[in-house]
């Protein structure tokens, strides 16, 4: 019987030269990476980091941190780690931040300290989506709810309990 056979673990490989090859041109990732990049980002009230003239390393840019974001929320990624993992093996994320790769902390402060900014271009990028019919708005549905829960068999109805509830009431 044959199979498929795998490649060579150390064979060179060629990846696309070009890191625009990365993600094809009908790819929706190019939409989130221009609508980002047309934001007036002191228009949002951004918090935008502040040169203290004791040198050390450049900050990022905040448009790339908040392409990272938005990026994580559409795929369900809103751990700081787990951003920051994506952005050294995800080819997507590589090509959104230009090979840039921010550690967990900066792109955590980024979003605690941002957090209304962000608030307000999700609502900006959800509207525009819904004008371009890339989405129907008809339903939206957030699985985040916590509910008390008690099991109590003095609370609790069944089959049993409930004709006798019934008559008391």
């Amino acid at each position: 019987m044959s199979f498929i056979s795998e490649a060579c673990r150390r064979e060179s490989l060629l990846l696309p030269v070009c890191l625009d090859d990365y993600v094809s041109t009908d790819n929706p990732l190019r939409l989130l990476d221009s609508f980002v990049d047309s934001l007036e980002l002191k228009d949002h009230s951004f918090k935008f980091p502040k040169d203290d003239g004791k040198g050390g390393r450049p900050p990022y840019h905040p448009k790339d941190l908040l392409k990272l974001l938005i990026y994580g929320y559409q795929h369900g990624l809103r751990s700081g780690r787990k951003l920051e993992k994506s952005c050294e093996v995800n080819l997507e994320v590589i090509w959104l931040l230009n090979k840039l790769q921010p550690d967990f902390k900066t792109i955590c402060d980024f979003r605690r300290n941002n957090k209304s900014s962000f608030k307000s271009v999700s609502a900006q990028l959800l509207r525009m989506c819904s004008f371009l019919k890339l989405i129907s708005g008809k339903f939206i549905a957030v699985d985040g709810t916590v509910i008390k829960a008690s099991n109590n068999p003095s609370k609790n109805w069944n089959n049993r309990r409930l004709p006798a509830a019934l008559k008391v009431i």
